[in-house]
């Protein structure tokens, strides 16, 4: 796996299928690391369902973590 640093949370479509997983430090400090295809698989229906993410072809968050990501918990972190 590649690591890819960010200064947000972000599903890129380009990335997809890269394995990459992607670090960055929300507004509070704290850092998350991601498995990109393991969170864009698991949430796949709600990214290719906004109008957003199919113009712009990504997804940011950026002062912290989606909640519907951090639910998913232990299935898409990295410790």
């Amino acid at each position: 796996m590649e690591n890819l640093k960010s200064k947000r949370f972000v599903i890129r479509k380009s990335l997809i299928g890269k394995g990459m997983v992607i670090e960055f430090k929300d507004y509070d400090g704290k850092v998350w690391k991601y498995d990109h295809d393991k969170v864009y698989e698991a949430c796949k229906e709600r990214f290719d369902n906004l109008p957003s993410f199919n113009k712009y072809k990504s997804y940011t968050q950026t002062y912290n973590m989606p909640k519907f990501v951090r639910a998913l918990g232990d299935e898409v972190l990295v410790p």
